[in-house]
């Protein structure tokens, strides 16, 4: 992925460790320092396959999950009749 671009907005993308959000069997997991490609402009997020081969099996077997944590949730409730509405 090195040199490659975005496919959202084009930007450059950069190797870090970031707070991956995985989404498993209607659950949400979050997993901290996991190596990512992260878009310099949008912060869009891509993995390796190997990488996200091993999310998933953290995932299944529930494995390193050190704390639960909770936050506070809200849910959008504005109507959108067409994307022009959104701005």
């Amino acid at each position: 992925m090195k040199g490659d671009k975005c496919e959202f907005c084009m930007g450059e993308m950069e190797q870090r460790r970031v707070l991956a959000r995985f989404r498993f069997k209607g659950e949400t997991i979050y997993i901290e320092n996991v190596p990512a490609w992260v878009c310099n402009h949008c912060s869009e997020q891509y993995f390796d396959a190997p990488v996200y081969k091993r999310l998933e099996e953290i995932a299944q077997h529930r494995e390193q999950i050190d704390r639960i944590i909770s936050f506070p949730l809200a849910e959008f409730d504005m109507a959108v009749s067409s994307p022009a509405d959104i701005n």
